[in-house]
């Protein structure tokens, strides 16, 4: 009786949460969309398995508890039965391949790093995360943001990823899951919003005192927009130097700060900052081809 409850009790909670809480499952791009799907199918996969048993130990607990007037038959004698041995085995087995196919399939064509179809070409945003923010860059664009970023909507974005310092995971739940950032290495990513928005960014490990203030609005706009916005940025923002991103770098919160150029190269720099000289460089480029200009 406890047990159902809790049980009731959890639903309760659950049905008086908002929707914006479960974010991961109100997709906006293809990735997100896909990964939504693999969570629903090995969802109701397990659920074969799961709810009989649940169902099962409740009857079980019910029919043969110790009362008064019990009629259930006793047999202590009794030791096997092909045809439930052969029930309950058969079925998880068959679960498990088929759970470990999907699963396959589904790991092969969300892999980050591999380009999205579509008839647009991909802008590339560069991901640096700090103590405690998020620094982009935008190499085609020459400007740079920090806490924000926005982009064209309906067109893949390929994000390079590395960290400063400490490793962090980069994250935008509605468009796709999350990349680990790390020193020394530069990662590929991309994502497609499907829809104008803007939707909530956050780094999803723990990197110290602040990792809850690492979060950041992805904003996905029309192409003019997104065009208009680059021209803003240029014409009224700082330029972001050497010397800013050294005290940038520095561990401490920080608002949204746009800039209106940034170092040639300085993504480059800092995923090769800690490699001594002589040494073979950084860690491989993860999926980064030869002509994206890193």
């Amino acid at each position: 009786m406890l047990a159902t409850a809790l049980f009731l009790a959890m639903i309760a909670v659950i049905s008086g949460c908002s929707s914006e809480q479960y974010i991961v499952l109100d997709p906006k791009g293809p990735i997100g969309q896909q990964q939504k799907d693999l969570i629903i199918i090995t969802t109701l996969l397990c659920a074969v398995i799961i709810v009989p048993v649940l169902i099962l130990t409740a009857v079980i607990v019910m029919r043969y508890r110790d009362r008064p007037g019990r009629k259930a038959r006793y047999t202590p004698d009794w030791e096997h039965s092909t045809k439930l041995e052969v029930t309950w085995w058969t079925i998880p087995i068959v679960i498990i391949i088929t759970l470990a196919v999907i699963t396959a399939i589904y790991t092969y064509k969300l892999e980050p790093s591999k380009p999205l179809e579509s008839a647009k070409e991909p802008i590339t945003i560069e991901v640096t995360s700090l103590d405690w923010k998020w620094l982009f860059t935008y190499p085609d664009e020459d400007i740079a943001t920090v806490n924000y970023i926005k982009f064209p909507e309906d067109t893949p974005v390929r994000f390079q990823l590395t960290s400063d310092k400490a490793m962090n995971s980069f994250w935008i739940p509605q468009l796709g899951g999350q990349l680990y950032t790390m020193s020394g290495m530069a990662m590929t990513l991309f994502l497609q919003a499907d829809e104008p928005g803007i939707y909530y960014g956050s780094g999803a490990n723990f990197n110290g005192e602040d990792f809850a203030q690492m979060t950041f609005d992805a904003e996905a706009v029309s192409d003019e927009e997104y065009q208009a916005w680059i021209q803003e940025v240029k014409g009224d923002s700082p330029a972001l130097t050497l010397d800013g991103y050294e005290q940038l770098k520095k561990p401490g919160r920080s608002d949204v700060q746009l800039f209106s150029s940034f170092p040639e190269g300085l993504f480059q720099y800092i995923v090769t900052q800690y490699v001594e000289d002589g040494s073979g460089g950084a860690h491989a480029h993860h999926g980064q081809s030869g002509d994206s200009g890193q």
